[in-house]
């Protein structure tokens, strides 16, 4: 997986599709990523000794990360990354504009 906690992400499928967020959290082993905002779901939550009354909380729930591409740092459309090594460095390219991302 290319992305990074932090990288801005645009969703290219789904309900949230066109949507520009940054990535909250990466599930790796599920090849999900959490991103902020987007794929909001409504959790109902049970009354408890703590919370007397029972609510409706939004939760932001996981979308694959094949919904999902990075943003280029130049146009802020989507594109993929490519992986650059130069002189053992390793580094991630925008494929359409060439530039690095963080």
């Amino acid at each position: 997986m290319k992305l990074k906690k932090g990288d801005k992400v645009i969703v290219i499928a789904g309900k949230d599709k066109g949507a520009v967020s940054t990535v909250v959290r990466i599930i790796r082993d599920r090849d999900l990523v959490i991103l902020d905002g987007v794929n909001i779901a409504k959790k109902h939550r049970k009354p408890s000794a703590q919370n007397r009354t029972g609510q409706i909380v939004d939760k932001t729930m996981p979308i694959h990360v094949s919904n999902v591409m990075l943003a280029d740092p130049k146009t802020g459309k989507p594109t993929r990354i490519r992986i650059s090594r130069e002189k053992g460095d390793r580094r991630r390219v925008a494929v359409k504009s060439g530039q690095q991302v963080n």
